[in-house]
């Protein structure tokens, strides 16, 4: 089954390609402040879209992909 990207999904890879996004612990900090939906960080790392390791956050190939169009994730 497949889900589309939601505007929210779509924000937050657009903050992690700026370079403006970390990963601590389970937690994926915006600006460093924490992501008022506490779960987007879960759900793109075990989606493939960004990196789950500790520090700046990372757009995967997927990512990428995602951003630039049609891609969908897996649900």
């Amino acid at each position: 089954m497949t889900a589309s990207l939601t505007h929210r999904d779509r924000a937050v890879l657009r903050a992690v390609a700026a370079g403006r996004c970390e990963i601590s612990g389970t937690a994926l900090l915006v600006d460093g402040l924490c992501c008022a939906d506490q779960f987007i960080g879960t759900r793109l790392t075990s989606a493939g879209l960004i990196s789950d390791v500790p520090g700046p956050a990372a757009l995967t190939s997927a990512g990428h992909a995602a951003l630039d169009g049609s891609a969908q994730v897996a649900a």
